[in-house]
């Protein structure tokens, strides 16, 4: 196809209904670039014999050393359907899982997308976490069966192999897909039964059928099947594909079937009987080629066989003529002929394109469920959302780009391009006029002077070559960075030099309709850029994305992928776009990696610590992942989702950003600490014995194990605080349901009014009811150890309120509202104590930071059994917070509290010398107490033993904070405490003569196996391993390099595990002393990590220089 030009594509921008926002979607090395690079030939803006080669959609140079897509690239293509004019916007995605956060800031902004499989290796994790984030994002993909050749040049396989190879793939696909589809079926099943649930009577049987979601579910187009169009079968690296109607319409009039018939049969156990020319089921019970094998199947076969194998110039002189095609190449490269044979008979860009225009949904068709799902967070009603807000549904459905239409956007991320690639910056070609000057201006100089030719001629390179600079005004350097965002319209019509509002995270339009009234009033956009969580600004530039390359556009209306200029100041990675503040921020996106992997960074040039601060700025705000702090001893720290990606983002700072050198600290990852049962075996498996002997010594039960007690400096309070581990059934019931826990503490600790909780959406209720039964199951068979009700005693989760330790609320006398007062609709707002939060952040605070090594704990339970505030005094104090009292009243309020709680009956000259300094004595007012007489008090109070009290009680509180702190880790080390340690999930695949060689790479890095499977019908194993993430650096390369690049492995982060040795261990009894010897210099996993963490964090490290140290003796042989 000819190439269409930026007027052409900007004309196809105003029909949404023939507009497909796509991406393409696979793991690492399936082939995404190599099609990608397919569709764009078709567009002719590369050559198709470049296809797979240039990688045109990947602009960096590491993507193109590494060979792998590192960010997503956009281009627009246009392609003539059924004689209409479509407009393709391409998005291509990484398919490394350290890159999957570009693929959710893809996948937000697109329709539709393209599945690719490679049949060699079939589905590996990377493939189930694109179909994930498909499904999450409600967006329809189809399927590409790619590197079908694999199986004639590789593996050997007849067509009959083929096709039943073919066919497992399709139906591991089809079962990820099912399995998505019957878990929010049954989610969806679950919360209706349980919200129309009646009380539970005992003599009755209750029974659900789960099975009834699924039947009443429509599923007919969910699946991928080739009979249905949505399956696509390609080889993209030889640059052809085909579907199933290509060869029914092919071969309808030859074998006298019709063509809506043969599409259906094409693909099954279906069969052609020559006699009767019909088609009948039972081909492999009467051992008959199907029609797919020998209608389809074996003419490819045919032609590799003729081409690759045997190299008959005549046969494929012949097929060349048969197929009716052109080839201009002689038949020396056989590779290259084949591609352009293949390539003329079945284009691959012909193939995808017409699927993506048929089977993929436009803007127009986006869901209601989508919609509701971009408007509101997964917690929220969308009918509890202003009357406004609800109706921009409609705008998003109609995708309307009128007028009066609102303007919504949404940016996905925010990347950046040399300047220099700006339209504004870039070499255009020159226009008659100005060629025609140039020309008169050669033939002037022509006739001057030859002495003056050689400075003419400087002077002309000089113009001719600063062509570029003057087009730029000198404003930028030609190697400086500028911040493009990538977005895409939803409602509207977005224009250049338009005002529009950038939407915080935490942007709510019923407080911002309320503050401004009304909303579509052009005057108040000042007053309204000044609200909190909103900002105005004004449009500078809109790109249209081709690739390497931006175009300059005056207009883009809804339904388009588009680059907006000048948003650096306004958004750091994401944010919503609107013309209105009724439009709430859009739903976080879905993230399927984890920043895990950290490093310490400084400048080589202790000088250039600015500039390695702004481009860390830089870094942040470009990267949709990485994530940037300071620590308080002034490390700047990187932390990444993987290694590729951490070698990434350091290139960018030292050669983008920053532009210095830079000295970079070893990889460093996070811990967390635990505690456990006491072991009943040693190091040698021989069973502890108990060491208390004495009659006289009672020995402590596990009931009394981490029970400590402390009172505040100034005596005021007393906490009792006892530490137990959690069972692992419930640390990974919280771990999986963190969200949940995070919704819950946002609603039952930070909101107090019933409207508030009436926006809570009855799924989530139903999920907090879940967890919460869930939880007590898991209790309850934990044993005696917790009580039965410990559920609804939860004070709080930690740290940050969301994670894996629990505070439970046992003191007496303390009868407080648990955080599962939400779900019996009971406001928070309770008769607390007035120091209920000192606690709770004192358990924050302990529970962030472990004695170990200052990592957060995981897995601990806290159990406050005894919280006592001694006698009248703090009842006062708490009292004076309340209401505002003079200086003479709280004095005597006071006094009479320590006259009543701390004074023997024996001090009658103190009390008599108080009953003066309150007034009882006194006959005027000005008997009255005054400041000094309180702080007389105060010393009186500090001769009979309460030191430190104050009248502020906010040092009260610090003092309540810190004596929590303290109890919560003198009870944790009152435990056998552990370090946990980050588990990766490492997917090899490898062939048998190279297992050996990578068990021993896993084996030294203390990683294992877990399983090994033999792919049926090949020499290829699958296999499933954990390796430490401490110890995973540098992993995959010697993995390669050991076996050759035979195996290359996978990393994904899967879970915290606990290292299974004390990191405090020595050797106590005589098998131990037997076995490690007496200097038990075997290294400790636990002890080194734990000093390598100490020693980075600047904390104290008990080793020694030189231990066991011994004289050498040198023999020296007696002549």
């Amino acid at each position: 196809m000819k190439k269409s030009s930026i007027e052409q594509l900007a004309e196809l921008q105003k029909n949404a209904a023939n507009i497909r926002n796509i991406c393409i979607l696979a793991h690492v090395d399936h082939g995404k670039t190599t099609l990608a690079d397919s569709l764009v030939a078709s567009n002719g803006i590369i050559s198709q014999r470049m296809a797979g080669k240039l990688r045109y959609l990947d602009s960096r140079e590491d993507e193109q050393t590494r060979g792998i897509t590192m960010k997503s690239s956009a281009i627009s293509l246009h392609f003539e359907h059924a004689n209409e004019d479509f407009l393709i916007n391409l998005i291509d995605s990484p398919g490394h899982i350290d890159f999957s956060c570009e693929v959710s800031t893809a996948v937000r902004l697109c329709d539709g997308a393209v599945v690719l499989v490679d049949v060699i290796e079939g589905i590996c994790p990377q493939t189930q976490a694109v179909l994930r984030q498909a499904w999450l994002e409600n967006i329809k993909p189809v399927l590409v069966l790619n590197k079908v050749d694999r199986l004639i040049t590789e593996w050997k396989f007849t067509p009959q192999e083929a096709q039943i190879h073919l066919q497992r793939i399709l139906e591991q696909v089809n079962a990820i897909t099912g399995e998505l589809f019957t878990s929010e079926v049954l989610a969806k099943s679950s919360s209706m039964a349980s919200a129309s649930k009646t009380v539970y009577n005992p003599g009755e049987d209750q029974v659900f059928d789960w099975s009834s979601g699924l039947e009443e579910t429509d599923d007919s187009n969910l699946y991928f099947s080739p009979e249905g169009g949505n399956v696509a079968f390609a080889s993209a690296i030889d640059g052809w594909g085909f579907r199933l109607d290509r060869f029914s319409e092919l071969y309808a009039q030859k074998v006298g079937v019709s063509a809506r018939v043969l599409g259906k049969t094409l693909w099954g156990d279906y069969y052609l009987d020559a006699k009767t020319k019909t088609v009948k089921k039972g081909a492999q019970a009467k051992s008959k080629k199907t029609l797919f094998v020998q209608l389809i199947l074996e003419n490819i076969w045919k032609i590799y066989d003729v081409i690759l194998v045997r190299r008959d110039k005549e046969l494929a002189e012949k097929i060349v003529k048969t197929l009716g095609v052109t080839i201009k190449i002689q038949m020396k490269d056989v590779r290259l002929y084949l591609q352009s044979l293949m390539n003329q008979w079945l284009p691959l860009s012909c193939s995808i394109l017409d699927m993506v225009c048929e089977k993929l949904p436009s803007p127009l068709q986006m869901s209601e469920e989508r919609v509701e799902k971009l408007l509101c967070a997964t917690s929220q009603r969308f009918d509890s959302l202003p009357a406004p807000t609800r109706l921009l549904k409609n705008d998003f459905l109609s995708c309307s780009s009128n007028d009066d239409a609102p303007v919504i956007v949404f940016v996905s991320k925010m990347f950046t391009i040399e300047s220099s690639a700006l339209p504004s910056n870039r070499s255009r070609p020159l226009t008659v006029e100005e060629i025609k000057q140039r020309r008169d201006l050669l033939r002037s100089r022509k006739c001057e002077k030859s002495e003056h030719q050689t400075d003419l001629a400087t002077n002309e390179n000089t113009n001719t070559d600063g062509q570029e600079v003057c087009l730029s005004d000198g404003k930028q350097r030609p190697d400086d960075h500028v911040f493009v965002a990538f977005a895409r319209v939803f409602s509207g019509k977005i224009r250049k030099g338009q005002t529009l509002y950038v939407l915080g995270p935490k942007h709510d339009p019923a407080k911002a309709l309320q503050e401004v009234g009304d909303i579509n009033a052009a005057s108040s956009a000042e007053h309204i850029g000044r609200l909190q969580h909103i900002s105005t600004f004004r449009i500078d530039e809109l790109y249209m994305f081709m690739g390497r390359e931006l175009e300059f556009l005056n207009e883009i209306p809804a339904g388009n992928v588009l680059g907006i200029g000048g948003l650096e100041d306004h958004i750091l990675k994401s944010a919503t776009i609107a013309s209105t503040v009724a439009c709430p921020s859009f739903s976080d996106m879905y993230l399927e990696a984890t920043p895990i992997v950290r490093v310490a960074i400084e400048p080589r040039n202790t000088a250039e610590m600015k500039q390695l601060v702004h481009g860390l700025k830089l870094l942040n705000q470009s990267d949709p992942c990485v994530e940037i702090m300071v620590q308080e001893t002034g490390e700047h720290i990187v932390t990444a989702a993987g290694e590729v990606h951490m070698q990434k983002c350091l290139d960018d700072l030292r050669h983008r950003f920053a532009k210095i050198e830079i000295d970079v600290s070893a990889p460093a990852v996070p811990f967390r600490e635990t505690i456990i049962p006491r072991p009943v075996v040693d190091r040698v498996n021989e069973v502890i014995q108990d060491q208390q002997t004495s009659a006289n010594v009672k020995s402590t039960s596990r009931q009394d194990l981490g029970i400590v007690e402390m009172s505040t400096l100034n005596g005021l309070a007393t906490i009792k605080v006892r530490s137990l581990p959690l069972p692992e059934g419930v640390t990974k019931l919280l771990e999986d349901n963190m969200p949940a826990i995070k919704t819950l503490n946002q609603y039952s600790m930070g909101k107090s009014e019933t409207a508030d909780l009436q926006k809570i959406r009855e799924e989530t209720l139903m999920v907090l009811k879940d967890l919460k039964a869930k939880l007590a199951g898991a209790f309850g068979e934990a044993g005696d150890e917790f009580p039965a009700d410990i559920v609804d005693h939860i004070w709080s989760f930690g740290p940050k309120r969301n994670c894996t330790n629990v505070l439970v609320n046992k003191a007496d006398g303390y009868d407080r509202l648990s955080v599962w007062s939400l779900l019996d609709r009971k406001l928070s707002k309770s008769d607390f104590r007035q120091y209920d939060s000192s606690v709770v952040s004192g358990f924050q605070i302990a529970t962030q930071a472990g004695p170990l090594c200052e990592e957060p704990m995981m897995g601990v339970c806290f159990v406050i059994e005894k919280w006592e505030m001694n006698g009248r005094i703090c009842e006062k104090l708490i009292a004076s917070e309340n209401v505002s009292k003079s200086s003479d009243n709280i004095a005597e309020e006071l006094a009479d509290a320590v006259i009543d709680s701390f004074v023997s009956v024996n001090d009658r000259p103190f009390v008599e010398k108080c009953d003066v300094l309150t007034g009882s004595n006194a006959t005027s007012d000005t008997d009255a107490i005054s400041d000094s007489n309180v702080k007389e008090i105060v010393d009186r109070l500090e001769e009979v033993g309460i030191a430190g009290f104050d009248l502020k009680t906010s040092q009260f509180r610090g003092q309540l904070i810190s004596c929590v702190k303290e109890c919560c880790r003198r009870s944790f080390q009152m435990h056998p405490q552990r370090l946990m340690w980050a588990m990766y999930s490492c997917v090899i695949q490898a062939t048998a003569d190279v297992l050996g060689k990578m068990y021993a790479v896993l084996g030294k890095r203390n990683g294992r196996v877990l399983y090994e499977d033999m792919r049926e019908g090949t020499s290829t194993f699958n296999i499933v391993a954990l390796v430490p993430v401490a110890e995973s650096f540098g992993l995959a390369d010697e993995i390669r390099k050991r076996t050759s690049g035979l195996a290359s492995p996978q990393l994904k982060f899967s879970h915290w595990e606990v290292i299974d040795i004390d990191p405090f261990w020595v050797p106590t009894t005589e098998e131990e002393y037997l076995h490690f010897g007496e200097k038990a210099d075997t290294e400790n996993v636990a002890r080194k990590h734990m000093n390598a963490v100490r020693r980075r964090k600047g904390l104290k490290v008990n080793e020694k220089i030189v231990e066991f140290a011994e004289k050498q003796r040198t023999l020296k042989k007696n002549k």
